[in-house]
């Protein structure tokens, strides 16, 4: 969906800057900086757990997505966004700065980013990990916010692990944590997707915007792509 959106934002005569906010189906997906390695969890658990794995084109490393996580999925043009063609790294830094805000609006506690690492930290772990892409001027992907998910099989999967970490980052936690258990209560999924539509909105200054609840292509135009579970390591 992300690499498709990028094409149409990318045409002249294409789509508007959009953000998906969602929810997916159990999977792990690994990024470019990821491997089969960082999910600590054998080929037939995750068959048995019915867990595919796919590798994708985003950047970032091993995530666990499924119910009580909230994807975040920005498509723009970084001219759009009032940055410079290259300027991958001030995307970055505000487009993990409105994460962080988001979840102190929602009052989930501290919410902290760190200089040698993307994403976005809490007490009991990545509460946000960020795995972004840019081609042609055009960002795409996102973010993955843990907010209520069942966060043991997290535990099994390094989504930050020690090579993506720039030097002054070794203390950084491997393994994701949940918004929820920052807190210790209950934390609304509603109440954190508002905040973010908030927080992205402010960070790049959109003059305007018009929410859509509806999926944003026909359903029966995605052509589909079948998971698998992969078993390669690097």
């Amino acid at each position: 969906m992300s690499e498709r959106l990028a094409g149409e934002v990318a045409d002249p005569a294409g789509r508007n800057p959009t953000l998906v906010i969602c929810e997916l189906e159990p999977c792990i997906t690994i990024g470019r900086l990821g491997s089969r390695a960082d999910v600590r969890l054998a080929d037939d658990d995750l068959r048995a757990q019915r867990i595919p794995v796919a590798f994708t084109g985003r950047g970032g490393g091993a995530v666990l997505h499924g119910p009580g996580q909230v994807v975040v999925a920005l498509t723009a043009s970084l001219h759009d966004l009032g940055l410079g063609f290259h300027d991958v790294g001030g995307y970055l830094i505000r487009f993990q700065e409105a994460l962080s805000t988001a979840i102190r609006a929602a009052r989930c506690g501290s919410a902290a980013t760190h200089p040698s690492a993307s994403g976005v930290f809490g007490r009991t772990g990545l509460l946000a990990a960020v795995g972004v892409a840019v081609r042609r001027g055009v960002a795409c992907h996102g973010a993955f916010v843990n907010v209520c998910p069942a966060i043991d099989l997290h535990h099994r999967i390094d989504t930050l692990p020690l090579r993506m970490r720039r030097p002054g980052g070794e203390s950084l936690p491997r393994i994701m944590g949940s918004l929820e258990a920052d807190v210790q209560r209950r934390v609304r999924l509603q109440d954190v997707r508002t905040a973010l539509v908030q927080s992205l909105g402010d960070a790049f200054a959109f003059p305007r915007t018009h929410i859509n609840a509806g999926f944003p292509f026909r359903i029966n135009a995605v052509a589909p792509n079948p998971p698998e579970v992969a078993s390669r390591v690097g």
